[in-house]
């Protein structure tokens, strides 16, 4: 391509190749004149423009005529542009300034300079080839130079830095400690720089300059000519050491004061009998280092003045690098291949993954950080860390990359951060990728803490991580720190992980071995934590208690291995593990090796008996798995384990050997196996000898089975009692044996379905159908029960046993239907009132005859109490008032209707009505219980009594207590009683002359004479004096002739209410106007310090005269029952009754 510009306006492009197409650019007008332009790069061209721009156009095909970058860079005028390759920059001049750009990034302007004295402009620029000085020609007739790139001269001791800045400035900066930079001007444009903790050293070819290094000031202290120009130096605190023409020499700085010791003032390495090359050499704080053309590192000691180690590499060592301590050394040999050398181990370790571009390698400076460095090239800086203690030994990880910018060179590493110097003289630090941890981690999210994280484990940065597992608070992230502590042998903070995310077991387990100092121990304790058993194994054999090895296996069951080792370390284990490796084959179907593993087992020492039994055991089991049955049976047998026999018995049955089997589980006294190993060979005989052993009603049941076949039914039959199939049971009773009581005593017992139905069909051979009939409903067979019984009219029969059992509607309905049919009213009621149609049920229990238990009213109640149905009561009261048929019926029957529809109060008054007829007819006894019953009843609804109710109860129980008064004998109670009937005597109409005669008599005997003649003078009246029993006659009579009024008062006792005095059997208080409660067993008012009640009616009685009552006879006088004395408790407060009877009242 040949490019010409035309009259200052077009650029005209020739293409040789392609002659006949030439490309001709026009430009904007608003440009100006083409001034310049150049060539640079892949075909591109770079215009200058006379009103200050310049414009880059490609000449590609497809791109041509584009511009691709246009800036207006001058604001008058340009006047040249220059380009350098080298430097990869382009500058413009025009006005009275240089603007330089970046041409990888036009848009960036790297630098401007102004010329403010040449006020006429500037004209011509140019670069020199090597880019380092940029020319400049003015309209003044002057000529500038610019240096645009110094030699990038630096060097670093500990955090210090030495670099050039200018040709002839040397600063030395710490930013790290945070001190002022210094600038010491050099008398020479350098080659070299050295920076040591107390001197700086420049130079250039074979000679050097040294400065020394004060707290504000830099002091020249001499130069020292050398014997060869020297390629570079190092420093330390005293010495300096030069490389020159494959020697280095290592000499004193400052010799003042140090005569003494002239011949530690300098010395030359290699001596002079060695006739290798030094190719590299390092200065730490104690020691020199060096290596040679042969390959050989040597370390010199300073102090001691003498050699301490050397190491010999197959190959020419070109560079070497110690970390700060000098304890490691990185170095790169002639293969440009990079390893780690530990000087105390004497151990190498290759740098994997490093390139052959490499230059140089840093160590980190941060004192916590020990292990890290970086290997750089011109493009990218990898960050390695050397893992010194992890449990599978040292080695070294590549960790990461970072890129370097164009023309950067580091100088330092320190935590993470690189200080490198630039073309300018300048520095500039990079943070590594692999340390991006070290920010404000608080801005990240999860998937980036995930990524920190695993920098921070190859780091070891185990903090840093312990706070990005907190903010990430997942358990998969604890875990892997946990797993990196492990792996770097960090026992302590292992722990404090693990206890962090609760995994108690591995605190334990570290808990116990984190003391151990055997260093392969520990490492094979944690290799074994991590899973790596065989590691583990390794380790624990090269450490001092290589026993744990097998341990280890035996724990993990890994027999094999187990047995290797303990050959080895503990011979008096192998039986033990033998038995043990002998049971895994055994679980794995190796039954031959388990053989021979359990005979190897045996250790025929009585200690280790169990041992041994289980070992023969074993024996046992693999001769018959292997085929030597007979062996094995005998081994069996003899073995005292009934378990043995049970298991040889299980392997000998599913190998089809049988007689072995069975005679194994008799011999282990397991007879139901036995007994069904010998059946599987028919040997009855052997089942039968066996069979009160036997406990299965399977076995049983099959030996049932063969004696039913023999025909031994008795033998079957007992046999099927111990199998409990009692239908079979009951077959051969009714079929073969002929016992049908015995079949149906085992139905009735163990009511089976199919037995019953067995038992009804033989009694219907036999034509016994009730007997049938009762079999059927037991097997739940009523639809041919119901059938039979209708075919042979034993209706009565089936609705009876029907009745009891817990049977369908349908069942009932069925049978009321039928008896309906009959015009059995009864029956049809009382199946219809089961089947809940109670209205069909009450009109034929009202159709019913009546009998003299008049059954069928009773039931008709039972029904209207059930249906709880306006219509159905009132129809059945209209039938018992007489309505219906003009016959009214007992009261009593009206009384049980309103008590089964609980209607208690109507029911009360039925009650007082019924009461009153029997009190008419004389049945006293009965008067008292019907009332006592409705009384109970209306108090347990919690419905007031009416007075009237009570009134008479209590009359009724005082005529009653004085039978028992009369019969113990105690007259005055009696006679007290007796006065209180009296006194109510038109209550007892039929017996009004005999009720007045015995309280007469009875007053007599107690001494009450005037009551008795008050109830005599009453007798004397007309319409009883003939009524009289001759027999007292006379004497009543001459009672009344002769009267005697004397009588002694009634004794007094407190009233419960209100504690005034009143007689005994007064039931009205003159003082608080109360009804008061009375005693059933007297008769008297009650009192409060002698309280009782009947533990069944709960009246209240005296307790002490109850108690007396009760020796004699131990019946309640009120409601009957029976009552034992000691469960008679007396009531020391009795607030409760006396409320509960004012309410009753």
């Amino acid at each position: 391509m040949v490019s010409v510009v035309v009259g200052k306006k077009t650029l005209f492009l020739f293409n040789l190749n392609d002659p006949d197409n030439p490309i001709d650019l026009k430009f904007q007008q608003s440009y100006g004149s083409i001034v310049t332009y150049r060539w640079y790069g892949d075909g591109y061209i770079m215009i200058g423009f006379s009103r200050g721009c310049f414009v880059v156009i490609s000449t590609h095909i497809r791109e041509i005529g584009q511009e691709i970058f246009q800036a207006h860079n001058h604001k008058d005028n340009l006047t040249s542009i220059a380009i350098s390759q080298s430097l990869n920059k382009a500058a413009s001049c025009g006005d009275n300034c240089i603007k330089i750009h970046d041409l990888s990034d036009l848009r960036e302007m790297y630098a401007i300079i102004n010329l403010d004295d040449e006020n006429k402009g500037v004209e011509h620029l140019a670069w020199t080839d090597d880019g380092q000085l940029l020319a400049v020609s003015t309209r003044r007739a002057s000529l500038h130079v610019f240096l645009t790139k110094l030699p990038i001269l630096g060097d670093a001791c500990s955090t210090r830095i030495a670099y050039l800045t200018s040709l002839l400035e040397v600063t030395i900066a710490n930013h790290v400690e945070r001190e002022l930079p210094v600038t010491v001007s050099v008398e020479v444009e350098p080659s070299f720089v050295a920076i040591g903790v107390y001197h700086l050293a420049v130079g250039m070819n074979n000679r050097a300059w040294f400065y020394a290094l004060g707290e504000n000031n830099v002091k020249k202290l001499k130069d020292v000519e050398y014997l060869g120009t020297v390629a570079n130096m190092h420093l330390n605190s005293d010495y300096a050491a030069a490389l020159f023409e494959g020697k280095v020499q290592l000499h004193m700085i400052e010799s003042e004061g140090l005569d003494a010791q002239e011949e530690r003032e300098t010395r030359l390495f290699p001596a002079g009998d060695d006739k290798c090359r030094i190719l590299c050499h390092a200065l730490t704080g104690d020691f020199l280092i060096y290596g040679t053309d042969t390959g050989v590192i040597h370390y010199f000691y300073i102090e001691d003045w003498q050699y301490v180690n050397e190491y010999r590499h197959p190959v020419s060592v070109r560079k070497i690098f110690p970390d700060p301590n000098g304890t490691r050394l990185a170095f790169i040999d002639e293969k440009s291949d990079g390893f780690v050398y530990c000087p105390v181990s004497d151990r190498l370790y290759e740098i994997p993954n490093f390139s052959p571009t490499i230059k140089g390698i840093l160590w980190e400076n941060w004192p916590m950080d020990k292990g890290v460095f970086v290997a750089y090239d011109d493009d990218k800086a990898y960050t390695y860390v050397f893992h010194k203690d992890a449990i599978q030994g040292s080695k070294v990880i590549l960790a990461g990359g970072t890129d370097v910018p164009f023309s950067h060179k580091p100088l330092l590493l320190y935590n993470g951060e690189l200080t490198c110097q630039t073309q300018s003289g300048k520095t500039n630090n990079i943070y590594l990728s692999t340390h991006s941890f070290l920010g404000n981690l608080k801005d990240f999210g999860p998937n980036e803490l995930a990524e920190m994280l695993t920098q921070t484990l190859m780091l070891k940065r185990f903090s840093e991580a312990w706070e990005i597992c907190r903010l990430l608070n997942d358990p998969s992230g604890w875990n892997e720190l946990a797993k990196a502590c492990l792996y770097h042998m960090e026992v302590d903070f292992a722990i404090r992980v693990y206890r962090t995310f609760g995994n108690a077991g591995m605190v334990m387990s570290l808990e116990q071995i984190k003391g151990i100092e055997d260093h392969n121990l520990l490492a094979g304790h944690l290799a074994m934590f991590t899973g790596d058993f065989n590691l583990a194994q390794d380790l624990y054999l090269a450490s001092s208690r290589p026993t744990a090895a097998l341990e280890m296996r035996k724990d993990l069951q890994h027999w094999d291995s187990a047995l290797q080792l303990a050959k080895r370390l503990a011979p008096d284990q192998i039986p033990f593990i033998s038995k043990e490796y002998a049971m895994q084959l055994e679980f794995t179907g190796d039954y031959i090796n388990a053989l021979a593993h359990y005979e190897k087992g045996i250790t025929g020492d009585n200690k280790y008996q169990e041992h041994d039994e289980a070992c023969l055991a074993g024996i046992a089991q693999m001769s018959i798995r292997t085929g030597d049955i007979r062996r094995g049976v005998n081994q069996a047998i003899k073995h005292p384990s009934r378990l043995l026999k049970r298991d040889c018995g299980t392997i000998l049955e599913s190998m089809k050997q049988f007689s072995e089997a069975a005679q194994l589980y008799e011999k282990g006294q397991y007879y139901d196996k036995a007994a069904s190993v010998y059946i599987r060979c028919k040997n009855w005989a052997k089942v039968g000898e066996l069979l009160s052993h036997v406990s299965s009603p399977k076995i049983h049941l099959q030996y049932a089975k063969a004696k039913e076949a023999d025909g031994s039914y008795k033998e079957a039959v007992m046999a099927y009692e111990n199998a409990k199939q009692w239908d079979s049971v009951i077959r051969l009773y009714l079929d073969h044996l002929n016992n049908p009581e015995k079949a149906v005593n085992i139905v009735r017992e163990t009511q089976s379905l199919d037995g019953a139905k067995m038992v009804a069909r033989f009694f219907l051979k036999l034509g016994d159908y009730g007997s049938a009939i009762q079999f059927l409903v037991m097997s739940k067979c009523n639809n041919e029960a119901f059938t039979l019984a209708q075919q042979h009219n034993k209706m009565e029969i089936y609705a009876d046993i029907i009745s009891s059992e817990n049977t369908s509607n349908e069942d009932y309905q069925s049978i009321a239907l039928y008896f309906e049919g009959e015009k059995k009213h009864f029956q049809a009621g009382k199946f219809f009132l089961l089947c809940g149609q109670y209205a069909r049920a009450l009109k034929h229990f009202i159709k019913s005859p009546s009998t003299e238990d008049n059954l069928s009213i009773e039931m008709a109640i039972e029904t209207v109490g059930q249906a709880k149905d306006e219509a159905l009561t009132n129809q059945l009261i209209d039938y018992l008032m007489g309505e219906s048929d003009g016959m009214p019926k007992d009261a009593k029957y009206l009384f049980r209707l309103y008590m089964a529809l609980k209607q208690y109060r109507e029911a009360a008054r039925t009650a007082i009505i019924i009461a009153r007829e029997e009190q008419c007819s004389g049945n006293y006894r009965n008067a008292h219980d019907v009332l006592f019953s409705m009384y109970s009843e209306l108090k347990t609804q919690k419905i007031k009594i009416p007075s009237e109710m009570a009134t008479n109860l209590m009359i009724l129980h005082s005529y009653i207590l004085v039978k028992a008064h009369v019969k113990r004998g105690d007259h005055m109670k009696g006679a007290r009683m007796l006065i209180r009937v009296a006194n109510n005597i038109s209550k007892f109409p039929s017996h009004i002359v005999p009720i007045l005669t015995s309280t007469v008599i009875e007053c007599h005997r107690a001494g009450l004479k005037n009551s008795a003649f008050n109830f005599a003078a009453m007798l004397m009246r007309p319409e009883y004096r003939n009524k009289i029993d001759p027999k007292y006659k006379k004497k009543i009579e001459a009672m009344v002739r002769r009267p005697d009024t004397s009588e002694a008062e009634e004794p007094t006792t407190a009233c419960p209410h209100c504690a005034f005095q009143l007689p005994e059997c007064e039931l009205l208080c003159p003082g608080c106007k109360n009804s008061l409660p009375y005693c059933i067993a007297t008769g008297r008012h009650m009192v409060q310090d002698d309280w009782t009640v009947c533990p069944h009616c709960d009246f209240p009685a005296l307790y002490s005269e109850f108690k007396n009552m009760l020796q004699t006879e131990n019946i309640c006088p009120m409601c009957s029952e029976r009552i034992n004395i000691v469960h008679l408790k007396k009531i020391s407060d009795c607030t409760q009754y006396l409320k509960q009877e004012d309410m009753d009242q």
